[in-house]
């Protein structure tokens, strides 16, 4: 493809001058008629040229913004079709994100660090975006950790839908005691003598994790949307242009809603939001479904914000947990009488909607009311609908799927479970769970996600990561090749599928004239790295209608000025959002830096033990000479680690 020379590149005067210019870039534009490009010009927000320099040259004007991509990757917008950004954009200032955290050593450090910055009556909160099979020593945080890291200041660390731990200023904060039951589905551990340990299990409910987590201070006011806009940040930090969101628990209509709707009033959105609704109040799913439909209709809205239907729960009894340390729970047996209700009160109103479903046997009783409603002519009624999850969906139920003009959006979720799923179902489950390839087949659109933020992180490249390699965060690889799919079908359901999911595919999804201008320059060429590498991708250059919204490395300070984070004592403030990590395939630094890590650690076990005169050179017990002396000793042939239990 030809150029001309930068040089040639002079401001001409036009009445078609662009806002924007990017060139010298390798273009994936997602548009079968043009798939490769070197440059597009960018007019209002909206995409007027594709091609190379020659092409976009007669658009420059006086005020046109001319950036050079330096030969680097462009791709569309990323669109995640299944990630709660507006709960996570009202808590994200608060959280410590261990987010590509290497090893639990790190981790714990960190929340040490924070936990001193932290004022009296706030608490330290771990959520979501990471596993322990991420970190180096493959396991979680002691009780007795947390209280040596915190002893003053409530922790909470939420691990996956499985669990939490809590150190003991976070148990009396959330008011536990002896006396306190267990709530249904949720378990409170309990030591010998009965007061709770600081372990909460589901059991298989995740309601006992997050109504705890509910019991913690949230932000008021400005700070709301401070927050906020710095979550979108972060995402555009990845490449995210857009989202759907899934709306869930503890996200109330209006009233959660009200940061973004706005931010959206003022143009301070720099991602795509369209919105569900999610009845919370079990008993009372019909009435608010009712009152809704007679106030707000899908796709009111603008191409920022806009409601794209209901979910992704439409009754509280029609939902499974998706806890795959717990075995597949059992749901009522007549859930489909009020869930029936629901779904035709949305065909009557044209309303869409998204279901949670994780297992087949969930799907296959929903698509039964589908087909009922269908044979009296009343489903789908000319109305988009999806099921969210679906890991163990059959062929069977696909097929049903298709027939009824359905949908999916399938998230990561294996990414930081797949190892618990493998321990309860197997490999043979495992490696088609979820069957990608059977969904593709069928020419069903499937969008991709994360489902952040409370299990999944929020970076769409670790996701991108899973559904081309099939590992988990641990390096394990649970997903047959028969259901992995490729790069370029991979960035397909990360951006032209999530636009079909909201009815947005003529105007979002792909870079050619007349699109939405959503794009993002890549650190690194997600087309040509090695495989392990593709989780360390990030944007330098995220633009969301013609707006540079993200800038990094030789593009600094081209983006937007955010306000500070606010609080000031905030974890983002000083940890960020995401920890960046080197890339794997780069050298085996980072593995030694690892192991060394993890050394590390042994050490500090060891001198623990000594103190507590469990090897033979501790000499006194702790607080003596010989104890001070054992922080202090190498590791050598006498100070082998020494347990009485084993003693002949």
């Amino acid at each position: 493809m030809s150029t001309v020379p930068v040089g040639g590149l002079v401001p001409q005067a036009t009445d078609e001058a662009a806002d924007l210019i990017v060139r010298n870039a390798k273009i994936h534009t997602g548009d079968p008629g043009r798939p490769r490009a070197e440059a597009l010009a960018v007019r209002d927000g909206v995409i007027t040229v594709v091609g190379d320099d020659r092409d976009v040259a007669p658009h420059i004007g006086p005020g046109t913004k001319v950036v050079d991509a330096l030969g680097r990757r462009m791709i569309p917008g990323l669109n995640d079709s299944h990630l709660h950004v507006i709960r996570g954009g009202l808590n994200y200032v608060l959280e410590l994100r261990w987010d590509g955290v290497p090893t639990l050593r790190q981790g714990l450090a960190m929340l040490r660090e924070q936990a001193a910055r932290t004022p009296k009556g706030q608490w330290v909160r771990v959520v979501g975006g990471w596993s322990a099979e991420q970190f180096a020593e493959r396991r979680l945080p002691t009780v007795a950790e947390l209280n040596e890291a915190a002893p003053d200041t409530p922790v909470f660390v939420l691990h996956l839908y499985q669990s939490a731990v809590l150190n003991r200023a976070a148990v009396q904060a959330a008011g536990y005691t002896r006396a306190t039951p267990d709530p249904k589905g949720g378990q409170i551990v309990r030591g010998r003598d009965g007061e709770p340990t600081g372990m909460l299990l589901a059991a298989p409910s995740a309601l006992i994790l997050y109504s705890t987590l509910a019991k913690a201070p949230v932000l008021e006011g400005a700070d709301k949307e401070v927050s906020t806009r710095h979550f979108l940040r972060e995402l555009n930090r990845f490449g995210l242009t857009s989202a759907i969101d899934a709306a869930g628990g503890f996200q109330n209509f209006p009233d959660n809603y009200g940061t973004v709707m706005a931010l959206a009033e003022r143009g301070e959105l720099s991602v795509r939001i369209a919105y569900h609704l999610f009845p919370q109040t079990p008993g009372q799913e019909i009435d608010d479904l009712a009152r809704w439909v007679e106030t707000v209709r899908p796709g009111d809205g603008d191409a920022w914000l806009r409601l794209n239907g209901a979910g992704e729960n439409l009754t509280w009894a029609a939902a499974d947990f998706e806890n795959f340390a717990q075995p597949r729970p059992e749901l009522t047996a007549d859930y489909e009488v009020e869930f029936e209700k629901a779904v035709r009160i949305l065909m009557a109103n044209g309303w869409g909607f998204r279901l949670h479903a994780t297992y087949d046997e969930t799907i296959r009783r929903d698509l039964a009311v589908f087909e009922k409603l269908a044979a009296e002519g009343l489903f789908p009624n000319g109305n988009r609908w999806l099921f969210d999850h679906a890991e163990t969906v059959s062929a069977d139920s696909l097929d049903r799927i298709a027939a009824l003009g359905g949908a999916l959006s399938i998230q990561n979720r294996l990414s930081f479970q797949g190892e618990a799923f493998v321990r309860r179902y197997g490999t043979g489950a495992a490696a088609d769970a979820p069957p990608l390839r059977a969904m593709l087949e069928r020419g069903l659109t499937v969008g991709a996600g994360t489902d952040a933020t409370r299990v999944s992180t929020y970076n769409p490249w670790v996701a991108l990561h899973w559904l081309v390699s099939g590992r988990t965060v641990g390096g394990l690889a649970t997903r047959s090749a028969q259901h992995r799919v490729d790069r370029e079908t991979a960035l397909a359901m990360y951006t032209r599928a999530g636009a079909a999911l909201t009815g947005e595919d003529e105007v979002k999804g792909v870079l050619r004239p007349g699109c939405y201008a959503d794009l993002a320059v890549l650190s690194e060429d997600f087309f040509a790295v090695p495989e392990p590498d593709i989780a360390h991708i990030e944007s330098l250059l995220t633009v969301t209608g013609g707006r540079i919204v993200y800038a990094a490395g030789e593009y600094e300070g081209l983006d937007e000025e955010l306000p500070p984070v606010s609080p000031a004592w905030s974890p983002v403030a000083r940890f960020g959002g995401y920890q960046a990590a080197r890339p794997e395939g780069r050298s085996g630094a980072r593995q030694a830096e690892l192991i060394g890590q993890v050394v590390a650690e042994s050490e500090q076990h060891r001198q623990w033990r000594a103190r507590r005169a469990l090897t033979p050179d501790a000499g006194v017990s702790a607080g003596g000479a010989g104890a001070a002396s054992a922080d202090t000793a190498s590791p050598g042939a006498g100070s082998v680690p020494f347990d009485p239990c084993f003693a002949l």
